[in-house]
């Protein structure tokens, strides 16, 4: 039993060490590199399906490691958890100390103050009760102790003093703000929301409303959250427009919208205006609306034989973030009663798909794009006739047509062409597709996290905490007033830095001359017992410095 009890003592020290704590943050910050470099799983589960497409047994050897789910994976946690456990174990017992420390007096004078980094001696015809009161006056903000005749050398005044406490709580306030840091990040996790959606940016768009779920293209939220009290408020996209520099790259997303926090307002002319742009979200409540990207939404009119049409307008996908030329599907249904047997009408559905370029530039009859403003706007699609899958209940893509119903037969294409703005095909039965041109769509991320005035405030405590452990020094001085065999007041100073003495010097000196002006009566110190840095001063025969 008793080696168990010694090997737990022992783990259990060696986890609260601080030199564990810090070796267990760095671990943290390491582990959490794959989830800046690899696609993850909890925001985008395409990128990340495709990444293991195109990496083979590469890709699900990182899936089986869980790096596609790096902050949810049981190592994360591992880490997480010991780190937590290790700053908790280690903090408790500092801060009883520190308590202690404070509490407690400064140490007694030590036997040789001459060994000390800092020392000097003088000699004065005052007292040396005037001596002593002279040097406790001077350590004015410093926490003092005094010893009449009963410190370390019997006879003789001592003075202990010491400051510089704050270096040590700046120390313990820096490792308690990362300890409730780490607890706001974990807190977060049960109480955050945060949902996507694509809106098309123009005027016939409709509103989008926060409230409920549903509303948005992917919704994720904390375990606390069920999704029925979301922050009520509607958006009303107006236009978007993109700013480039002369090589492509896009200088400044820019979006002009209207919001209202009363869902029931229906005319959106009266709701206030916000201009939502790159990293200036918009702020209602505690609910953050980011302006996270843009794409481009062809427009597609079909008309069919019986002279009905269906117009339609869908976000492509950009496949190049160069220049956006972009890929993506429609689907038409024929319109009702034209097909009343419902076999005729599964064989009847459109579906297109193919590549839109906002400048467009040919290779022959090879669409690409050259530059990513819409300047000069085509498509290179596929038509196709038949069953699209619009009525079989399943999940699709909104960026890619189902391969199966193009294989058996489903699906048949009717048309391969390029298009124009205004210029359309026409179907062996009649039916005609326009592209009528398109329009930009942004992409918008709601976020709301409680928890997070807490990170900032825990982020800034860190902070200043740090700061403080780095400016203040620990430091103490020592003062010993006897009457030595010349019958004449003797005072020996001493100091020492408790941590680094680098730089503190200075203020050991100025202590020092501040009782040179102020001893009652003119140093008497033989020039015999006189050792000083200042050289030659005759103003400075007093001083005895030993370094």
């Amino acid at each position: 039993m008793a080696p168990v009890t010694a090997f737990l003592r022992n783990s259990w020290r060696t986890l609260t060490a601080m030199r564990t704590a810090l070796i267990l943050l760095f671990l943290l910050a390491v582990a959490a590199i794959p989830g800046a470099l690899l696609p993850q799983r909890s925001l985008n589960q395409g990128n990340v399906n495709q990444y293991i497409a195109d990496n083979g047994w590469l890709g699900e050897f990182f899936d089986k490691l869980q790096l596609f789910d790096v902050f949810s994976s049981w190592w994360f946690t591992a880490v997480y958890v010991l780190l937590f456990i290790s700053l908790v174990g280690c903090l408790t017992p500092r801060s009883i100390d520190l308590v202690k420390q404070l509490k407690a007096p400064p140490p007694l004078a030590p036997r040789n103050l001459a060994r000390l980094p800092h020392h000097a001696a003088y000699r004065t015809t005052a007292t040396p009760e005037q001596a002593a009161d002279q040097v406790q006056k001077s350590l004015k903000g410093w926490r003092v102790r005094r010893n009449n005749g009963d410190g370390r050398v019997s006879g003789s005044i001592e003075l202990s003093a010491e400051r510089g406490y704050a270096r040590e709580v700046g120390n313990i306030v820096f490792h308690f703000g990362l300890l409730f840091l780490l607890i706001a990040f974990a807190a977060g996790k049960f109480v955050y929301a945060e949902g996507m959606r694509v809106i098309i940016a123009n005027e016939e768009s409709p509103a989008f409303c926060n409230t409920t779920p549903s509303a948005y293209d992917s919704f994720r939220a904390g375990l606390l959250v069920d999704g029925t009290d979301l922050a009520p408020f509607c958006i009303k996209v107006e236009d978007f427009r993109t700013d480039y520099l002369p090589n492509g790259q896009a200088e400044m997303f820019t979006s002009n919208i209207r919001f209202s926090e009363e869902v029931t307002t229906t005319d959106p002319a009266t709701w206030e205006p916000y201009t939502l742009q790159v990293n200036h979200p918009l702020r209602i409540g505690g609910t953050r609306v980011y302006l996270q990207g843009h794409g481009f939404a062809p427009t597609f009119t079909v008309t069919f034989p019986n002279g009905e049409t269906r117009t339609d307008t869908v976000q492509w996908q950009p496949t190049d973030l160069l220049t956006f030329l972009s890929s993506g599907i429609m689907r038409f249904d024929p319109p009702a009663g034209m097909y009343p047997d419902i076999d005729d009408r599964l064989e009847q559905q459109i579906a297109i798909q193919g590549l839109f370029a906002p400048t467009a530039s040919f290779d022959g009859n090879i669409l690409s794009s050259r530059f990513p403003r819409m300047d000069d706007p085509a498509v290179a699609i596929d038509v196709y006739q038949g069953n699209a899958g619009l009525d079989n209940g399943g999940a699709q893509s909104i960026f890619s047509l189902d391969p199966d119903l193009m294989e058996s037969g489903a699906l048949e294409r009717r048309a391969r062409v390029n298009l124009m703005p205004g210029e359309s095909t026409t179907l062996p039965d009649g039916t005609e597709v326009r592209f009528d041109g398109a329009d930009e769509f942004i992409n918008i991320q709601v976020s709301e996290d409680p928890t997070q005035i807490w990170v900032g405030v825990f982020a800034a405590v860190m902070v200043g905490g740090l700061v403080l452990s780095l400016m203040v020094r620990r430091r103490r001085i020592w003062a010993r007033i006897i009457v030595d065999e010349a019958q004449a007041t003797r005072v020996d100073l001493g100091g020492l830095a408790k941590t680094d003495r680098s730089g503190w010097g200075r203020e050991f000196d100025d202590l020092r001359d501040r009782l040179a002006t102020i001893a009652t009566a003119t140093p008497v110190l033989p020039p015999s017992d006189t050792a000083s840095s200042r050289g030659d001063d005759p103003d400075a025969s007093w001083k005895d410095n030993i370094r």
